[in-house]
């Protein structure tokens, strides 16, 4: 199975919205843990650990990239 990056949500706002709002009222820490704890729930549910790692290795590139970013606007 290829790592799926086009939406799969018929509504994504409502998606993004969703994760958004369940940070609502959690300090940093907080906020970090259940960052972690979504991960490794959604990690397991997708159980495919050549997908886990192109995912990793996307999100690892698009940090990067922002990083650039910023600093090309400085």
């Amino acid at each position: 199975m290829p790592l799926s990056t086009s939406s799969n949500f018929a509504r994504p706002d409502d998606a993004f919205r969703a994760i958004v709002e369940a940070h609502r009222g959690f300090t940093d820490e907080q906020s970090a843990d259940f960052d972690a704890a979504l991960v490794l729930i959604l990690a397991n549910h997708i159980g495919d650990i050549d997908v886990l790692r192109e995912a990793i290795g996307l999100a690892k590139r698009r940090m990067i990239d922002g990083q650039q970013q910023q600093q090309q606007q400085q």
